[in-house]
């Protein structure tokens, strides 16, 4: 084994927990039973270290095969980085007939022409989705496996969402999906987050969505809160309401785990009692942030128990509508400031 190799390794079990490192070479599936069993797990992480790398070392392992162990760590614990979801604009007629097959040998034929030193590694997820991990490197040197970039795509569906690419590498990426899913072009679409189900969910519209009601009272039988017979009749109403729009608003049932939500303001600053601000020609600029560890769900308990006003506004609601969570808020032009409006950044 060559010193990158074993450095990967030793970054690899550095960041695995020792029980579910164990979970990972059992999935892995290149060491033998008994190699497995002489693996203590109760020892500490630099003799687990030096023991596993005598192991691989033994077994003639490579690049290829340590690769293989991270994508299967990547894969089972999505949630350690964060994940910007593009989307795919365009598709070709024969876009919706692309196979998985198809798919590997284009990407990785397109990259490769764009890129002299690349590492492509292509595995498909028993949910179907097609996991690409892509290290980089560039005309003169090796890909760097320690930094690699992450890529997730459903087949048929217009989404990818990606982890850990550069600036300068996120025109290549992005050419040889366009072209190796059979469409014209790819949009930032503003959704991002740690939690990867949480955005995919969130932007494919997989989770439980209410929709407009005439009847709000039926929402009562299913809430044990508002079916308190010492509630009034008025407040009963006035909760279900505010129940049924909070669920039109954002979903019903368990949602998706988004934790932020960024609005960047570029208004004109309003305040007759500052007049040194609001003289500025130039737009007020600042930017707001939302975090919760579930905030879908805090914004429906605000709107449904009465602490936030319904209906709800826009600016929140349009987070589950437009599948986004990073808005721009622009004047329309002169006139008070709820003619506000939200536009793609």
């Amino acid at each position: 084994m060559d010193e990158p190799v074993k450095r990967l390794l030793q970054r690899l079990v550095r960041r695995i927990p020792s029980q579910m490192l164990k979970v990972t070479l059992d999935s892995w599936g290149r060491l033998t039973p008994e190699q497995r069993q002489s693996l203590d797990f109760t020892h500490t992480k630099a003799a687990l270290t030096q023991k596993l790398l005598a192991i691989c070392e033994d077994n003639e392992l490579t690049m290829k095969h340590i690769t293989e162990l991270e994508m299967i760590h990547v894969i089972e614990n999505p949630n350690q980085g964060m994940w910007c979801t593009f989307q795919l604009m365009d598709p070709g007629d024969d876009a919706h007939t692309l196979e998985l097959t198809q798919f590997k040998e284009q990407f990785k034929s397109h990259l490769s022409e764009l890129m002299r030193h690349v590492s492509i590694k292509i595995k498909k997820h028993t949910d179907e989705a097609v996991w690409i991990r892509i290290a980089w490197g560039d005309s003169f040197s090796r890909p760097n496996h320690l930094k690699p970039t992450y890529v997730v795509h459903h087949l048929q569906t217009p989404y990818v969402f990606v982890s850990s690419v550069t600036s300068k590498l996120k025109p290549l990426l992005s050419q040889a999906l366009v072209l190796s899913t059979r469409h014209l072009a790819i949009k930032d679409a503003n959704l991002s987050g740690r939690k990867l189900n949480a955005i995919r969910d969130l932007v494919m519209r997989q989770y439980q969505q209410a929709f407009p009601s005439k009847y709000p009272s039926s929402l009562t039988e299913n809430n044990q809160t508002l079916s308190n017979l010492h509630i009034e009749k008025e407040q009963a109403e006035a909760a279900a309401n505010r129940h049924q729009m909070a669920a039109e608003a954002f979903g019903e049932g368990t949602l998706p785990q988004l934790q932020s939500a960024v609005y960047k303001l570029e208004t004109k600053f309003r305040d007759p009692t500052n007049e040194a601000m609001s003289k500025q020609e130039g737009p007020f600029r600042c930017v707001v942030k939302f975090s919760s560890t579930n905030l879908l769900e805090s914004l429906r308990h605000c709107a449904s128990s009465g602490i936030a006003s319904t209906p709800v506004t826009p600016l929140l609601s349009s987070i589950p509508l437009k599948g986004r969570n990073y808005f721009v808020i622009k004047d329309n032009g002169p006139g008070p400031s709820s003619q506000a409006r939200q536009t793609q950044s």
